[in-house]
């Protein structure tokens, strides 16, 4: 592999030239892409643009434009480490992306892909009437923050909790949190799930835990072992930390509260594992199958 790389620094000359070799790189590597691209043309644009800091959205008209030295080389340096050691992307260049909103990110957190941040764009419509009306919400396994940030945003007048188990995790939250200009809104907490929480209650408490069962986690691709083991696997069944939310869930709700949270590919699962639960699937672009919600009265 290390040829086609000292051959490319001989040749190659234009944005054309690089996106061509990034591309053919990483379809020859098979490598995987779950964190934020979909395909090897979209990764190589986004790592090329971002890379020259070119507009995101802008490919076009920079495709016939010539690199000098140093670019090249900085331009060749992030595609080595894509093929080489199959970082993440994100990691790669500090920045993920849920919607509109950027966050920070190293391999201290898991790389931001919820499907709760679709729900929060919506204000959790229809199931929340009146988004101003929502005073707190908690987030559990905030990682990089990011879904308590999109809360603040869906509920202007709310206080967040974000809660994580990592002390790493938060620090890189709290940075979030303050490129977001929201320390006075969001308030990071270093604890296990509930644990250091008290008998303080929420309107809405969502979460995105651990959710890989041991199975699959065994066979994740190389990508993912970049990323914090202790925020992907949960257990035989995957259910480890969801157990645990569901079971103090309801003493952290309030009158009318909701909990929401994302399971994966558990679904069937979790309900053969609480029969008498009525759970709400909630649609999202994948389908309705990875995430529910349960009101207070549901739990107690």
């Amino acid at each position: 592999m290390s040829d086609h790389f000292s051959e490319a620094a001989q040749h190659l000359r234009s944005v054309r030239d690089y996106l061509r070799f990034a591309v053919s790189r990483f379809n020859e590597a098979g490598l995987f892409f779950g964190h934020g691209s979909s395909d090897s043309y979209d990764e190589a644009a986004y790592l090329i643009l971002h890379t020259l800091h070119l507009p995101l959205d802008r490919l076009e008209p920079f495709l016939d434009a010539r690199l000098t030295d140093s670019e090249r080389a900085k331009v060749l340096d992030i595609i080595q480490r894509r093929v080489e050691q199959r970082v993440p992307a994100a990691y790669l260049t500090h920045e993920a992306f849920l919607g509109e909103f950027s966050f920070y990110v190293d391999e201290r957190v898991i790389v931001p892909r919820s499907f709760i941040a679709e729900l929060l764009r919506e204000q959790l419509g229809p199931w929340i009437a009146e988004p101003e009306e929502i005073g707190s919400v908690l987030d559990l396994c905030t990682g990089s923050g990011c879904l308590a940030i999109l809360a603040a945003h869906a509920f202007p007048y709310a206080g967040v909790d974000a809660v994580d188990l990592s002390p790493d995790a938060l620090a890189v939250a709290e940075r979030n949190v303050a490129d977001y200009g929201l320390q006075d809104r969001v308030h990071l907490i270093e604890s296990d799930l509930f644990a250091k929480l008290g008998g303080k209650q929420y309107d809405i408490i969502i979460s995105n835990p651990p959710y890989v069962d041991a199975g699959s986690v065994a066979a994740l691709p190389q990508e993912y072992l970049h990323e914090p083991e202790l925020a992907l696997g949960s257990g035989h069944d995957g259910l480890d930390a969801t157990r645990i939310i569901l079971e103090h869930a309801a003493q952290h709700l309030a009158d009318n509260g909701i909990l929401i949270v994302e399971i994966g590919h558990n679904r069937e699962a979790l309900e053969a594992a609480y029969p008498a639960l009525p759970f709400t699937w909630l649609d999202v672009s994948a389908g309705d199958q990875f995430v529910f919600m349960l009101h207070k009265n549901d739990l107690l």
